[in-house]
């Protein structure tokens, strides 16, 4: 070999090489969900709603980052595209359609009979009327009275003038664990101790409604209420507003909402909402997905409240280490929380 064709040769093969390199380096690295496909539906208030909804978005972008599965969602606009957004998403042959919220059950329950091959996960999901568990369909449910006995016990600890708040969003079994939890942690601590309570109405526009939820938050600081806790969606911002206003303390719910009113806000309770999404997620990947409903509580970290450097002024460390012993006292079985 010539020593220009035996240089040419070894350009020839660097350039290989460096393009082998190149390409190995550009890839990203090999995730267990690469190749699913996850769609989700938002219920009212949208994906931007600080609460409820941006819990499963949380849920939706940590299966996408850590899982690298690929996902898509629909806010509907009105209660009417909430059905055909989840059949769009079905028709596309995703592996798994979420619907956010427990007003998506009926659609849920049609579409998974329709869609046999697509597997089908309902937040807050419940059974209708007569219709027994789909093998395909997976209620994702949780102890939301255990979450809301703790801030009701810290609402109770916390109150001088003895007389709390609850103001709720669509008046359903739902939202009656929130109180009901509530209620019962308060009187917990505090015996002597009023829970004044409130709803937005009996239609899903219940917890999208803030100008209301300022106007059923003022009436019950006006009587007395020092700290209010909300279960309202959206509605619950204009908790928060009459809170700022009077500054008085609120607390919040379903996501950290500290940053609505850093004056006032002096926990959360948690629902982890992500936590579920990511769950079921891991379960399509794994091929072990299984329809029926699924419950999370304190044992599962499903729900619990927040404390952490942000809101350490308004929250008490003692009253933190009660609420704690409360919660292991409710895992034990020494508590038994009320739905109703």
């Amino acid at each position: 070999m010539s020593p220009w064709r035996l240089i040419g040769f070894l350009v020839a093969i660097n350039v290989a090489l460096i393009g082998i390199g190149a390409a190995l380096i550009g890839e990203p690295d090999n995730k267990p969900g690469a190749g699913v496909r996850v769609g989700l539906v938002f219920d009212i208030g949208g994906k931007n709603d600080k609460s409820f909804n941006e819990a499963a978005y949380r849920g939706l972008e940590r299966a996408r980052a850590e899982l690298g599965v690929d996902v898509q969602y629909i806010e509907p606009t009105e209660g009417a595209d909430r059905e055909s957004a989840l059949r769009t998403l079905a028709a596309r042959g995703v592996d798994l359609v979420i619907g956010v919220g427990f007003i998506f059950g009926p659609d849920l329950e049609r579409l998974a009979a329709q869609f046999p091959n697509v597997r089908f996960a309902g937040i807050d999901y419940s059974p209708s009327a007569g219709v027994g568990p789909l093998p395909n369909l997976a209620g994702l449910r949780f102890r939301e009275q255990e979450g809301s006995f703790l801030v009701g016990a810290i609402a109770g600890m916390i109150t001088r003038t003895h007389v709390v708040g609850f103001v709720g969003g669509m008046k359903i079994p739902l939202i009656r664990k929130f109180e009901a939890g509530y209620q019962a942690g308060v009187n917990h601590v505090c015996p002597t101790c009023r829970v004044v309570s409130a709803y937005a109405g009996t239609d899903p526009k219940a917890f999208a409604d803030p100008p209301l939820g300022e106007e059923l938050a003022a009436a019950q600081y006006g009587q007395g209420a020092d700290v209010i806790f909300h279960a309202a969606g959206k509605t619950g911002d204009g908790v928060f507003a009459a809170a700022r206003q009077r500054g008085s303390r609120a607390i919040g719910v379903d996501s950290d909402q500290f940053e609505a009113a850093p004056c006032c806000v002096v926990t959360s309770m948690i629902k982890r909402v992500d936590v579920a999404v990511v769950d079921v997620v891991k379960e399509i990947i794994a091929h072990k997905f299984r329809g029926g409903l699924h419950e999370l509580g304190l044992a599962e970290n499903g729900v619990g409240f927040v404390t952490d450097e942000r809101n350490r002024s308004l929250l008490p460390l003692d009253v933190v280490e009660r609420a704690r012993r409360l919660g292991d006292d409710i895992v034990a079985g020494k508590i038994v929380v009320p739905e109703q």
